[in-house]
């Protein structure tokens, strides 16, 4: 990708491609319910269940659990290799990083601040009185709200869709991927490589430098 005058948009799912770990399964583990969570995965990935109904049926799972636990589970998150280069990358050329997960905004807001992202969204645990409620507050963050973001990203910030990246790995990020110019699957499921642009198998996201012209 070529240099412009304004950009690029990089955007990037959080859990398994910004960061190492899947959210959903730390918290799991914290409540001791990561078995029946994992069954509840694999049935979404069989087909058998979209991402808000298999969302909605794993946070109920975490009904009762302290708030506090969230601050343990931040402790537990690694940032994927390439990470910082790539913020410090793109923002040198004028660009944005931004993120967009079906995990939720609690972990993402001071990791988003911690590595300076630009724009972020995931959804918001519900909690009454420190305690997770077993809700989702809000809309549910799907595929396509993330494709959503995107675009509304990409209009805010007066970049176009010609200097758009998605970055991803399951399939609620394929319509982000169809809709950026270029789409990039990290570590990514089957489908999610058949339909990308380009495959990285690795965990590093510091080859995306390179696709975006900026070493």
């Amino acid at each position: 990708m070529r240099a412009g005058n304004r950009g690029p948009l990089v955007v990037l799912d959080v859990d398994s491609t910004l960061i190492g770990q899947e959210v959903v399964d730390l918290l799991a583990d914290a409540a001791g319910v990561g078995d029946e969570v994992a069954a509840i995965t694999a049935a979404a990935m069989r087909g058998e269940l979209d991402f808000a109904g298999s969302l909605t049926r794993r946070v109920a799972l975490l009904e009762g659990l302290p708030e506090a636990v969230l601050a343990d589970v931040r402790e537990r998150i690694t940032v994927t290799d390439g990470v910082p280069a790539l913020i410090a990358a793109v923002h040198e050329a004028g660009g944005a990083v931004c993120a967009v997960s079906g995990g939720f905004d609690q972990v993402l807001d001071p990791l988003g601040r911690e590595l300076g992202l630009d724009r972020w969204r995931a959804n918001r645990l519900g909690v009454v009185d420190g305690r997770l409620t077993g809700r989702i507050d809000g809309p549910i963050v799907d595929a396509g709200v993330k494709r959503d973001a995107l675009l509304g990203w990409a209009a805010e910030l007066g970049i176009p869709l010609g200097r758009t990246v998605a970055i991803g790995d399951g399939a609620n990020d394929l319509l982000m991927l169809d809709a950026a110019a270029l789409g990039v699957a990290f570590d990514a499921k089957p489908a999610v490589r058949a339909r990308a642009d380009v495959v990285l198998a690795g965990r590093d996201l510091g080859p995306v430098l390179a696709l975006l012209g900026l070493t």
